[in-house]
């Protein structure tokens, strides 16, 4: 009897259930096919088509995962978008609200906040704009005793931090298709108020919600929301005084990721950017009398950055730093006419990071996206100020985040690792420690750093050596906010979470 059509049914039924197992399990398919009788060359010929069903596979996967689980992907800084189940809970987000309304201590009113912490956390990164914080000392031994958690709980997505005043807390947030303005007690977290209205920005890399943290001066809480739309609310009540459309009354555009400059009060006006101008009519610095709203002039016809205006002094000369999409600017306060320029261009107009002042006449910028830092100095000259670029390197590229300045050194986050440069040099001290593309805050001599994924650190101010005193776990998720601190309570928040820890 001849056993060849014996021999080739078995092989055909071999074949079947390999297709059938690599159908079913790519990994499993690719282990029987090594297990098998194939020449070498059949197997690596079959491994390369394994391979290439495996992409399809897991692509198939993961869409089903995102279709019926709530999958999602999220950029983390890095190119590679990352699967993730971690997204606003509204359905918490609202339970958490409601037991806080029905339990929480009632708060003090505003006259007896104010008369026991002054406001001082009131603008982005602090009074200066600068990351610092000196209101108080704070408690730099977290190895023995960690900061104590004061409360945690769901808040509405975003990008905003924290401002402070008078026992409150303020953000702006997403609640589904509202944005929300809202205050929050700092003792408890309980929500004294909510202002909403219909507003919903998204974009597929960076998420939804607003960008921009919210700017409180004597009593009113100055807001701008991802879709333009700008708002000044009485602080203690989120009262609306008035409100502006940025887009439409100063013909711009939006910026791919959103307007995420927060307002800034200089004398008796209170300025923001308004994105993209388009034609003759459009500008991108806006004033506005701080306490009617009424429009004092419009300027620039630059598009907008991502990083906020900050009002400083240098080279004897009262001046706004601006950065648009291609400069830095000097800025008169009085008028918003440019006093000089600096080119400074960052991939996609990326510009994020704070500049830094580190001299009565001298700053540095930094930029990620292979961008890196330049050290400037700038002097009086005939025409008017004159810049002279001092250094640049490729050791300091702040993507999402803004260093600080401590004792003639910067410390700041290079991508995702934590680096010490000379500010006069630009030489590079130490580099060392992941964090992720968190941001980071100075007090008392240390750096107080929110990781990217939620987890607070210490570190040492150190020029000579990279020293990291502990690291707590604090929020969950993804977390690009800056952290906030006032009367030597920290707060932090995400897209997810927020929390308040006692650093006294």
């Amino acid at each position: 009897m001849n056993p060849e059509p014996f021999a080739a049914q078995s092989d055909q039924s071999a074949a079947r259930r390999l297709r059938l197992v690599t159908l079913i399990f790519p990994p499993a398919g690719l282990w029987l096919l090594w297990r098998g009788p194939a020449g070498i060359g059949r197997k690596l010929f079959g491994s390369v088509g394994v391979g290439l069903f495996s992409l399809v596979y897991a692509a198939a996967i993961l869409f089903l995962l995102h279709r019926f689980t709530g999958l999602r992907f999220e950029m983390q800084g890095r190119p590679i978008p990352i699967p993730t189940w971690q997204t606003t809970d509204y359905a918490r987000l609202e339970k958490a609200r409601s037991e806080k309304a029905g339990s929480a201590p009632a708060k003090a009113t505003p006259a007896e906040a104010k008369a026991k912490s002054p406001p001082y956390w009131t603008d982005f990164r602090g009074p200066n704009r600068d990351g610092h914080y000196t209101e108080q000392p704070i408690n730099v031994d977290w190895a023995k005793s960690p900061p104590k958690l004061l409360w945690k709980q769901p808040v509405g997505g975003g990008y905003a931090s924290f401002v402070v005043a008078e026992g409150l807390a303020f953000t702006i947030e997403q609640r589904r298709e509202l944005e929300a303005v809202t205050a929050y007690e700092v003792e408890t977290g309980r929500e004294v108020w909510a202002h909403s209205y219909p507003a919903h920005f998204q974009e597929w890399m960076g998420g939804e919600g607003p960008r921009a943290t919210p700017t409180w001066h004597e009593g009113r809480l100055y807001s701008l929301g991802g879709t333009g739309q700008f708002r000044c609310l009485e602080a203690a009540t989120g009262k609306l005084l008035w409100q502006h459309d940025l887009f439409a009354e100063n013909s711009c555009l939006n910026l791919f990721f959103a307007v995420a400059a927060s307002p800034l009060i200089v004398d008796d006006k209170v300025l923001v950017l308004a994105g993209d101008p388009q034609g003759r009519d459009g500008r991108m610095l806006i004033a506005y009398d701080k306490v009617s709203g009424a429009p004092v002039w419009k300027e620039m016809q630059d598009k907008a950055a991502y990083s906020s205006p900050m009002l400083v002094t240098l080279a004897g000369e009262r001046q706004l730093l601006v950065h648009s999409a291609g400069h830095l600017l000097g800025v008169s306060p009085a008028d918003g006419k440019a006093l000089w320029r600096f080119p400074w261009r960052v991939e996609f107009d990326n510009t994020i990071a704070q500049p830094i002042v580190t001299g009565t006449n001298r700053l540095v910028l930094s930029a990620g996206y292979g961008t890196g830092a330049v050290g400037l100095e700038l002097n009086r000259a005939d025409s008017g100020f004159a810049v002279k670029e001092l250094w640049r390197n490729k050791f300091l590229k702040n993507k999402f985040t803004s260093s600080v300045l401590h004792n003639g050194h910067l410390y700041g986050l290079d991508e995702d690792i934590l680096v010490c440069l000379d500010a006069t040099t630009g030489e590079r001290r130490w580099k060392d420690g992941r964090y992720g593309y968190g941001q980071l805050l100075l007090a008392s001599g240390h750096l107080v750093i929110l990781c990217g994924d939620g987890d607070l650190a210490l570190v040492q101010a150190l020029p000579d050596r990279h020293v990291e005193v502990a690291r707590i776990p604090a929020i969950k998720g993804k977390t690009w906010n800056h952290p906030a601190i006032a009367g030597g309570k920290l707060l932090v928040r995400n897209a997810i979470e927020m929390a308040c820890f006692d650093l006294r």
